[in-house]
């Protein structure tokens, strides 16, 4: 079974915000394969879909925590490094530009505490993670950060402007066919394809 997590913060009022980029872009995942409807796991505290991509089973999950608490969701799911290596966590990064997002596997949260909260449940940073861009950049590509926690605060939690989402829309596409070729081929195939583009 893969696990792919979405992160996010639960309720209507973040749903469109930048900090809910993971689970925005899960659920186009969803959609593409054609997986079924979410289902709320009270015990688990996520909205789950179970299915098949290709021969492969998977669960897909978006915590109904808030971002500091998404490992509660997977407690006792992943319970050792083969286990780890078939989970897949999706989440915004600040140190990546609006607009690209990079395949990573075995790395330390970044300072990301939805990351933090999974790495201290499963006890492990083996596995696979897609960040999503979220920081502004210049037109030559240097990010331009927001500093300090409120500003830094007020930006994740801010929402995407009309022309962001249309490039959202484009980039979950290619994170969609990504996920695909991570549960049906292999990660490392899939980080020397979409990590170029």
């Amino acid at each position: 079974m893969f696990f792919t997590v979405g992160l996010g913060n639960p309720g209507p009022e973040y749903e469109n915000t930048r900090h809910n980029t993971g689970a925005m872009v899960l659920e186009v995942f969803r959609r593409v394969e054609e997986l079924p409807e979410w289902v709320l796991d009270k015990r688990r505290n996520a909205l789950i879909s179970e299915g098949r991509v290709g021969k492969q089973k998977v669960s897909l999950m978006c915590p109904q925590t808030f971002m500091n608490k998404s490992g509660d969701s997977m407690r006792g799911l992943i319970k050792n490094k083969k286990s780890a290596e078939r989970l897949v966590v999706v989440h915004d990064d600040l140190d990546i530009p609006f607009g690209s997002y990079k395949i990573s596997f075995n790395k330390s949260s970044g300072g990301h505490k939805g990351v933090e909260s999974i790495i201290k449940t499963i006890k492990t940073e083996a596995f696979t993670r897609i960040r999503i861009g979220i920081s502004p950049a210049t037109p030559s590509g240097k990010l331009k950060k927001p500093k300090g926690e409120k500003d830094v605060g007020d930006f994740i939690l801010g929402e995407f402007k009309k022309s962001e989402v249309e490039i959202l829309k484009k980039i979950s596409q290619k994170v969609a066919e990504a996920i695909e070729m991570i549960i049906t081929e292999d990660r490392e195939k899939a980080m020397g394809e979409f990590n170029r583009s």
